[in-house]
C-alpha cells in the first residue's frame, strides 16, 4: 500500500517540509520565573477551549495532562488569531500584526495571557515557529481574499488555517517519523472543508464564500443561490460530491493516526471522528446548511468514542511516503 497523493497537495507538503526542517527552539528554558502566572495562562487557554470549542475540548480530554493543557494553549492561539479578522472593529491588520509580534516572541509580555501559555508550549515541545507564521499568514488572507475558483486554491487556504495546527499538534503528540507529515496535511484540509460545509450560510453573512467556484457552476449554482439559500436538487447534488470528496480524505488521513505515539492517537482520531459526524448531520437535514448549523449532540459525541477508541487502538503504521516524495516535494 503506498500514499495517494493529489495534485494539490505537492505544493502543501513543500510548506510542510520547509517547517520541519526549520530547527525549532532546543531545550525547554523558563520564559517566566512566575509559575503561578504561567499556571493562570494555562487555566486561561482551558476556559477559551471550553467555551468556543466542546469537539476540540472533549477530544483533548483524552490527553495526558501536560499534552491537554498544551494543545488548549494552541487552540487558545488560533482562536485569538480567528477572531481578530472575524471579530474586530478596528484595523484588524494593525491588531494581526501586533498579535504577531507577540505570538511569535519567546518572551512575550507576561500578561498576555495566550502568548505566554503558548510561548512555553512551543519552548516545551520544539515547534516549529514556521508552523504559526504560516497559520498567522493563513487566517490573515481572510481580510484581502473571499472567493475561490478552485478546490486547489480552497486547499491551500486549508493548509494555512487548519493543516498546520495538525503539524504542530503533532510535536505536541509526539509522532515517529517526517512521514507523518502528508496525512496531518490531509486532515487539516479535510476538518476545515467540514467547517466550510457546515458554515456556507455564516461565512455567507461575513460576505465569504468558500465554496469553489468551479464546483458551483459544475452543478448549475450561482452566488445569487447561495443568497438566497436555495435547497433544489442542484444544491443537493453540489453537497453529496463536497461531502463524498471530503469523507475520502478523512478516510486517506486516517493511517497517519498509527505514526502518532500511542497516548495521542484516541484524542486525534476523536477529532477527527467528531467532526466528520458533523457531515452526517448535514445529510440528515436535507443539506440545509442556510437556516441551522451542523452540529453532534454530546450525547451523540459520547456514543461515538468507544468505536473511535476501538479504532485508533488498532491503528497501524501508516505506509510510509517514499523519502523519494518527500525530497521531490520540496523541490
Amino acid at each position: 500500500m503506498t500514499l495517494f497523493t493529489h495534485t494539490w497537495e505537492r505544493p502543501l507538503l513543500s510548506m510542510a517540509l520547509m517547517g520541519h526542517n526549520v530547527t525549532a527552539a532546543a531545550g525547554h528554558k523558563t520564559i517566566v520565573k512566575d509559575e503561578a502566572q504561567l499556571s493562570r495562562a494555562y487555566a486561561y487557554c482551558e476556559e477559551i477551549t471550553a467555551v468556543h470549542s466542546r469537539s476540540f475540548h472533549m477530544a483533548s480530554s483524552l490527553l495526558p495532562e501536560d499534552k491537554r493543557r498544551a494543545v488548549r494553549a494552541l487552540y487558545a492561539f488560533c482562536r485569538t488569531t480567528d477572531d481578530i479578522v472575524d471579530d474586530s472593529t478596528g484595523d484588524a491588520s494593525a491588531e494581526l500584526s501586533a498579535w504577531r509580534e507577540h505570538a511569535l516572541s519567546l518572551t512575550p509580555p507576561t500578561d498576555d495571557l495566550v502568548a505566554l501559555a503558548w510561548a512555553d508550549t512551543r519552548l516545551r515541545y520544539h515547534i516549529p515557529v514556521t508552523y504559526a507564521d504560516q497559520l498567522l499568514s493563513g487566517v490573515a488572507r481572510d481580510l484581502f481574499q473571499t472567493r475561490y475558483d478552485t478546490f486547489d486554491e480552497l486547499a491551500t487556504y486549508a493548509y494555512g488555517v487548519a493543516s498546520t495546527v495538525g503539524l504542530m499538534s503533532m510535536h505536541i503528540i509526539g509522532f515517529n517519523a517526517p512521514e507523518a507529515i502528508p496525512y496531518a496535511i490531509k486532515l487539516g484540509v479535510a476538518l476545515q472543508v467540514t467547517n466550510i460545509l457546515r458554515d456556507v450560510g455564516e461565512d455567507w453573512q461575513r460576505g465569504r464564500l468558500y465554496l469553489p467556484l468551479e464546483d458551483l457552476r459544475a452543478f448549475n449554482l450561482t452566488e445569487e443561490d447561495i443568497a438566497r439559500g436555495v435547497v433544489n436538487d442542484n444544491w443537493r447534488e453540489f453537497m453529496r460530491y463536497q461531502i463524498i470528496r471530503n469523507r475520502q480524505l478523512y478516510a486517506e488521513a486516517w493511517p497517519g493516526i498509527g505514526m502518532l505515539n500511542r497516548d495521542g492517537r484516541f484524542s486525534i482520531g476523536a477529532a477527527a471522528g467528531l467532526y466528520q459526524a458533523i457531515l452526517n448531520d448535514i445529510e440528515r437535514h436535507d443539506y440545509d446548511v442556510f437556516n441551522r448549523r451542523a452540529h453532534v449532540s454530546t450525547w451523540g459525541k459520547l456514543r461515538r468514542l468507544p468505536g473511535i477508541w476501538r479504532r485508533s487502538r488498532g491503528a497501524a503504521p501508516a505506509p510510509a511516503a517514499l523519502p523519494h516524495q518527500l525530497s521531490l516535494a520540496a523541490t
